[in-house]
């Protein structure tokens, strides 16, 4: 794809939603991490509904230690793998204390080195709450750079880096919000909105959908 046309996606993009957010509810950079960690091969409105009943009773490190592993669970249970979850949560909330002084690090090697925590958490984190223009992958945005040919890869990291080279610095600190959601609402695994896509001109996927599905 020419740079031309990729900042014309972009431009798109930032004209149809100038202030892009996570779906994920939070207010802290720790109720963020939280829910990141929960929102594993999970819905975002999945964890919503949990963390609305959990950061009430806790929603900081000292809190969810003293709440432990059996007493997390209940909260999340219905969330996918929520007793590994659960545990590395609890884990992760007690490295906090001990390492950190109670915050959330505003670094990827730090936050790589908590439990739970992998390359793609990290990068969320660290845009949405530090402000920081990383590109976090997902399965939405590896298909998205995938099949629209803006960052071909073989695998996330391949299209991280790809990414982080072909987007304009400008566009850095809200394409991953404006990717994720294009891949969740429009470009979709199994029926893309071709017709309706604003970037339907540009995008170089060569079986596009003939109608809205």
């Amino acid at each position: 794809m020419t740079p031309e046309k990729v900042v014309q996606i972009f431009e798109r993009f930032e004209k149809a939603n100038p202030d892009p957010r996570s779906e994920l509810q939070f207010c802290t950079p720790y109720e963020l991490l939280v829910a990141v960690m929960l929102s594993a091969q999970a819905t975002d409105i999945s964890v919503n509904k949990a963390t609305e009943k959990l950061y009430p009773v806790a929603n900081t490190p000292e809190a969810m230690v003293k709440l432990g592993v059996e007493g997390l669970m209940p909260y999340v249970k219905t969330i996918n793998l929520y007793p590994t979850k659960s545990r590395n949560i609890v884990k992760m909330s007690e490295i906090l204390l001990e390492k950190h002084g109670g915050a959330v690090p505003d670094n990827r090697e730090a936050l790589e080195a908590l439990p739970g925590v992998g390359r793609k958490t990290a990068n969320v984190v660290l845009n949405n709450a530090f402000q920081q223009a990383v590109m976090a992958v997902d399965t939405h945005i590896f298909r998205v750079s995938n099949r629209t040919g803006l960052a071909p890869g073989k695998n996330v990291l391949e299209v991280e880096k790809r990414l982080v080279e072909v987007i304009p610095p400008r566009f850095m600190m809200n394409a991953h919000h404006w990717l994720l959601l294009h891949g969740r609402y429009v470009c979709k695994a199994r029926e893309p909105q071709c017709p309706g896509c604003l970037i339907s001109d540009l995008c170089e996927y060569p079986d596009k959908t003939v109608k809205v599905v």
